[in-house]
């Protein structure tokens, strides 16, 4: 089947959109807005964007009225924010954190979240989770939707320091992933987390002559037999 997203016309009970691109890391944000309200809200458009110079990047759609998020209010306003890894142990304070509160209140003290002073930026850290990266502003782009109320606006913010657990490192000296098990968002109401991982190393020349040597003795092979 195929379907054109501007119609909607996948004849489905719900949009399979999202269902389509999985799993995607949560984008735990905090920031404080300049009159210093704390907020803290989860986003499933999130990705990294470079890793020598590292940049984050979120995507922040509108609340149902048409409002802009809190999340981006504030970063404008202030120039930082601090990205939190959600894990599955953290999975019902981060939905709590989701809900569609008023700009004055603190998602931190209605989750039951600890706040942890950051060292270079001003919003707080999420102190039960065990990944933190304190970010600098640096740019929006708004990308427009089908209608106003669709716009989306990405967030794309320098990281300034990098936070880890000393208890989720490996004896290797690598990050132990299993152990924190983050959560990742699927379509619809669902998500998944990061529980077995498996390793897999990028050829190297010499592994692409010898694929590539077998190929052509294999074209060679089937054409002296036709």
């Amino acid at each position: 089947m195929f379907y054109d997203p501007e119609k909607n016309d996948h004849g489905m009970p719900h949009n399979p959109f999202k269902s389509l691109i999985v799993p995607r890391p949560i984008g735990w944000i905090s920031t404080v807005s300049a009159a210093g309200i704390h907020n803290l809200a989860p986003y499933s458009q999130f990705q990294m964007v470079n890793s020598e110079c590292p940049y984050v990047m979120v995507g922040c759609a509108q609340h149902r009225t048409g409002r802009r998020k809190d999340t981006v209010a504030n970063i404008e306003e202030t120039g930082e924010f601090v990205y939190n890894m959600a894990t599955y142990d953290l999975r019902m304070a981060m939905n709590v954190s989701a809900a569609e509160l008023a700009p004055e209140v603190d998602e931190f003290a209605v989750a039951g979240l600890t706040k942890a002073p950051s060292v270079r930026v001003k919003p707080c850290r999420v102190a039960e989770s065990p990944i933190h990266m304190e970010c600098r502003y640096h740019q929006t782009i708004r990308l427009p939707g089908y209608s106003t109320s669709q716009s989306v606006d990405m967030i794309i913010g320098k990281v300034v320091l990098i936070h880890i657990k000393d208890e989720v490192i490996d004896a290797n000296g690598k990050v132990d992933i299993v152990k924190i098990r983050p959560l990742a968002r699927l379509g619809y109401q669902d998500y998944s987390c990061v529980d077995r991982i498996f390793e897999i190393i990028r050829p190297s020349e010499q592994d692409i002559a010898a694929l590539q040597s077998a190929a052509r003795e294999k074209t060679l092979a089937v054409a002296a037999k036709s």
